[in-house]
């Protein structure tokens, strides 16, 4: 048998390269030793809050007793595409520019997939999304880091953009910027003076903007959701990343979506076929057949306000700092006034002492050393969950 070539000993490994590479989920095992325990989970931010909707699941249901069980359009169910795209603050085509995923994650891997080259680099914003470095991974290209200052670094304000920093990432080998606006872990949004920056900078070196936008209906204090694609200069060179998993509380159904502009959307679709074919038919239908996009149906971010507030309290009496979230379902907390400990050793340290689990907050940063010093925590939490966490936190 004649070896391969291009490895140690003559042969190559049994799995691809860019496979191999891939980062390894840094959370699963607490998340394991959480369960084990029977802690109350603060890492993950599947809903307790808001409730799944009850006509919602009617509707399910009543598709599954119908006989709605086969393929739906691999672009997705006509009225789902209709109502998704009805939502949006500027008006997009359902029919040639919105794409149902299977969930947020599969519309970004289809989105870089699609998008870039291996060898070419995206631009991420640092902290950022755990899997945005996995999907970059996995599509071969090469993740260039931007760091957001730190609130010590910017009192009063934090997490932002120096544009600075910004435009010295941008170079010839970049093909795409991933943003995340409401973001995890920070919880901060992106602002027009951010965007003006962003245009300049695509425009310039011709890049295309990736928005994980699945946040968008969980803006705090009456804020609106600025959308990239409501940005007349990167309307045409922007995908919006899309999902209902929080704002519907539906995590489990796995229904995202793409939007952009005809000639992107055409390739998405094929892209699409060949990894899913398609997401679930009768769950499209419910949500297509519900009125749960209307604007005064749309109430998960003053459902989770309340759970938000509550959460800072908690942690502001642990003596944990913080920027107050804007959007999302998360807070990224600085443990740096209560220890010295690396975050992974105090999250073991309050799941041993509270049996609570938080998140550390390493697999969010490029560098562990800046990661360290965080915990990140999920507060779309029942409140019966949060007084519970408060008293063995705060005991």
């Amino acid at each position: 048998m004649t070896a391969r070539a291009g490895s140690a000993g003559g042969r190559r490994p049994a799995v691809s390269v860019r496979a191999g590479r891939l980062p390894k989920g840094k959370l699963a095992e607490l998340f394991v030793l959480a369960r084990e325990r029977g802690a109350i989970d603060l890492a993950v931010g599947t809903p307790g809050v808001p409730q799944t909707p009850g006509p919602l699941v009617e509707e399910a249901v009543r598709a599954l007793r119908s006989g709605a069980n086969q393929y739906e359009l691999p672009q997705g169910g006509v009225d789902v595409r209709r109502r998704i795209a009805e939502s949006f603050a500027t008006s997009a085509d359902p029919d040639t520019e919105l794409t149902i995923t299977v969930g947020g994650t599969e519309a970004l891997c289809v989105a870089l997939l699609s998008l870039v080259d291996p060898g070419d680099e995206v631009i991420v914003l640092d902290p950022y999304y755990e899997n945005f470095i996995g999907a970059v991974a996995l599509a071969g290209a090469r993740p260039r880091f931007v760091r957001r200052r730190e609130p010590e670094e910017e009192p009063g304000a934090g997490w932002r953009l120096d544009p600075e920093e910004l435009a010295a990432a941008f170079g010839s080998a970049t093909r795409a910027i991933l943003l995340n606006t409401p973001a995890n872990p920070t919880g901060q949004t992106l602002h027009a003076e951010d965007f003006e920056v962003i245009a300049a900078l695509c425009e310039r070196w011709d890049v295309t903007v990736i928005s994980d936008e699945v946040y968008a209906n969980l803006v705090f204090d009456d804020r609106p959701h600025l959308s990239v694609a409501d940005v007349p200069a990167l309307r045409d060179r922007s995908v919006v990343i899309g999902s209902l998993s929080k704002s519907h509380a539906i995590s489990g159904w796995r229904l995202g979506f793409l939007r952009a502009r005809p000639e992107f959307s055409r390739v998405f679709r094929r892209v699409h076929e060949i990894t899913t074919n398609g997401a679930s038919a009768p769950l499209q239908l419910a949500v297509g057949l519900t009125d749960l996009f209307d604007a005064g149906a749309l109430t998960a971010a003053k459902e989770l306000a309340p759970a938000r507030d509550e959460t800072a309290d908690i942690l502001s009496r642990m003596g944990l700092s913080f920027r107050m979230p804007q959007g999302g379902c998360f807070i990224l907390a600085d443990i740096r006034g209560v220890t010295d400990e690396a975050a992974d050793v105090y999250v073991r340290r309050v799941l041993e002492e509270s049996s609570v689990l938080l998140a550390p907050g390493t697999p969010f940063f490029a560098d562990e050393e800046r990661g360290r010093s965080y915990v990140r925590v999920a507060f779309n939490r029942s409140p019966q969950v949060l007084e519970a966490a408060r008293r063995r936190l705060t005991s």
